[in-house]
């Protein structure tokens, strides 16, 4: 392991976009279509990770959906954040905000009382045994109508505090943020934070959309708002977080080569971008494999990656105090590492 890997991993951070439903494995996906008596279409692992070449958004999503398909049960939903929070503990994620679709799973018959069961019960044991903290963002279909985004945030009425906000995801082209104007407004007088995908494969246009129609807390993604300089200045003026996914954006072709993505310009600028790994399981790669894909291309060096980390606690939705431990870990990590190993890397972080 090189220098700057190891100092990647045990670098501190958090994970601030990620989809649970993302972060299932082949092997798990196999494990569940037994233990739910189901079929899949595919005849091995190896079969379903073949089958993970896409070129675009939808055609990822096809098969995210068939994946979904066989969770059925709490303890299926349990196993599946477990799975993922063990994982991202091993990264040296201190903090993740997660997403999921609560359509995907009740236009199958799946209760979303279910999906919360499951999920609320490996966010309990996150923080008992791994010391993971963890906020559950409900979100939106956005190639589903807006009845149906409203028929979700009133099932979600019982349950609203127990989830940090609530997000928009799915096929972006042909469904501008303009669309859920009014269930975004519906979430907000209910207190909940507001996220949304805008600028992936949108245009700049969808993420001031995003930013004044559905009065959003944090931009996901946001690649293509690069192209707009006074959209720019806005998000480094407000210090909107961008939770950026390297790998998943050349995976989707977002980006026509990792050489090219425009992570080290968001940092030039002064954006908050943070590095995540969307649907790691798809996309070939946690939040250090991430980090690691930039590294290895010498697209951020180890300042980069503190700068990094530090926006990940600074974009996610803590306490003060929480989040001042959490970069006051960061601080002293950096220092232990300046101490014993030659790499550049920043004066300590300040707290706030």
């Amino acid at each position: 392991m090189s220098t700057l890997s190891a100092f990647i991993a045990g670098l501190p951070k958090a994970e601030l976009h990620l989809h649970i439903e993302g972060s299932l494995e082949p092997e798990l996906m196999f494990a569940l279509a037994k233990r739910n008596r189901l079929t899949l279409p595919f005849a091995s692992v190896e079969e379903v990770r073949a089958a993970y070449s896409f070129n675009n958004l939808q055609d990822f999503l096809d098969i995210y959906y068939q994946g979904a398909a066989v969770l059925l049960t709490a303890e299926d939903f349990h196993d599946l954040a477990m799975a993922y929070f063990r994982r991202a503990a091993a990264d040296q994620v201190r903090h993740a905000e997660i997403f999921f679709d609560p359509q995907t799973h009740t236009d199958r018959g799946v209760p979303l009382a279910t999906v919360m069961e499951g999920l609320n019960a490996a966010v309990a044991r996150a923080r008992t045994e791994l010391g993971l903290s963890v906020h559950l963002i409900l979100c939106f279909l956005r190639h589903l109508d807006e009845a149906a985004a409203f028929a979700t945030l009133r099932a979600a009425e019982p349950f609203l505090d127990q989830l940090l906000g609530v997000g928009l995801d799915s096929s972006e082209l042909g469904h501008p943020p303009a669309k859920f104007e009014r269930v975004f407004a519906a979430a907000r007088s209910h207190g909940l934070k507001r996220f949304a995908h805008a600028g992936e494969e949108g245009p700049p246009a969808y993420v001031w959309e995003a930013l004044d129609l559905l009065h959003i807390d944090r931009l996901d993604h946001g690649n293509r708002a690069l192209e707009d300089t006074t959209l720019v200045a806005r998000l480094v003026r407000e210090q909107i977080t961008l939770t950026v996914c390297p790998l998943s954006n050349q995976k989707l072709c977002v980006v026509p080569n990792l050489d090219l993505h425009p992570l080290p310009r968001m940092l030039q600028l002064g954006l908050r971008a943070t590095v995540n790994s969307d649907d790691p399981a798809y996309f070939g790669g946690y939040v250090n494999d991430n980090f690691l894909a930039l590294a290895n291309r010498g697209l951020i060096n180890a300042a980069d990656c503190v700068t990094l980390a530090r926006h990940s606690f600074e974009g996610a939705f803590l306490e003060p105090a929480t989040r001042a431990a959490h970069l006051a870990a960061l601080a002293h990590f950096v220092d232990t590492q300046r101490s014993c190993h030659p790499l550049a890397l920043p004066a300590t972080p300040e707290t706030p």
